[in-house]
């Protein structure tokens, strides 16, 4: 499996405090990798470094490498056309105050696409790819905010595909969401991951092993263990992996 990031000495502070320690990893292409971990130990924050979502937060540091298919993101890369090949889907879905269609054609837009067949093209291939269209289809012109939880978050996928992204980046994407929900986003994962690098911080252990190809276990901004998902949880090699995937803390 080639390699999409590799993540070479990293090391994260926000002022004082170090979030993330010297963070050793490859992650595959068109692979899906989880970060697991107890709540606090820089899953989110090492996710969000991956397209410099971290650059918002003040007094935010970073030494080490990240590369992007061999580039570091924190050269000369401009930072717009990273977030345009690394999307991201949040927590909490965050559909933006106007109509389903708007949602879907406003990257597209901001990158200059102006015609509307080609927006019509995108909306239409972006919201069956994230498994939706078929529910939004006749409320295209309708507000976003009128769907449910559930629909919304697919939206927000979407959303994040409609610009052609490399890597989806997905923060605890199903947590606020019912089991039905839950499911039916995990199994668009594993469709999109034919075409995408998609990389999930869950807190939800069985869903790691579910959709994961491989994971990474984090304890206070250290990565503990890395491997296949089925060996990982079948044969942890770390005391402190076994501990926490029985449940013993976290």
């Amino acid at each position: 499996m080639k390699d999409k990031f590799q993540i070479e000495g990293l090391d994260l502070f926000y002022g004082d405090f170090q979030a993330l320690k010297n963070v050793e990893l490859s992650l595959g292409e068109r692979a899906i990798t989880a970060f697991i971990g107890p709540s606090g130990c820089g899953k989110s924050t090492l996710l969000k470094s991956l397209n410099r979502m971290n650059d918002l937060v003040e007094g935010c540091r970073i030494t080490g490498r990240v590369l992007l298919d061999g580039e570091d993101v924190y050269g000369d890369m401009d930072v717009n056309l990273l977030r345009r090949r690394v999307g991201m889907v949040f927590q909490k879905p965050n559909p933006f105050p106007m109509s389903v269609y708007d949602n879907i054609a406003y990257g597209p837009r901001t990158h200059g696409v102006r015609s509307r067949a080609r927006l019509d093209e995108i909306v239409e291939k972006s919201l069956r790819d994230a498994a939706i269209w078929e529910e939004v289809k006749d409320r295209l012109k309708k507000p976003a905010l009128g769907l449910s939880g559930g629909q919304q978050q697919r939206l927000c996928i979407a959303r994040a595909l409609a610009v052609e992204p490399e890597v989806l980046l997905m923060d605890e994407p199903t947590s606020a969401l019912d089991p039905i929900s839950t499911s039916k986003i995990e199994d668009l994962v594993l469709e999109l991951k034919k075409n995408y690098t998609i990389i999930i911080v869950t807190h939800n252990m069985q869903q790691a092993t579910r959709i994961s190809d491989e994971t990474a276990f984090f304890l206070l901004g250290e990565v503990v263990e890395f491997g296949a998902t089925e060996d990982l949880f079948s044969m942890p090699k770390d005391k402190r992996t076994e501990d926490y995937i029985t449940g013993r803390f976290g």
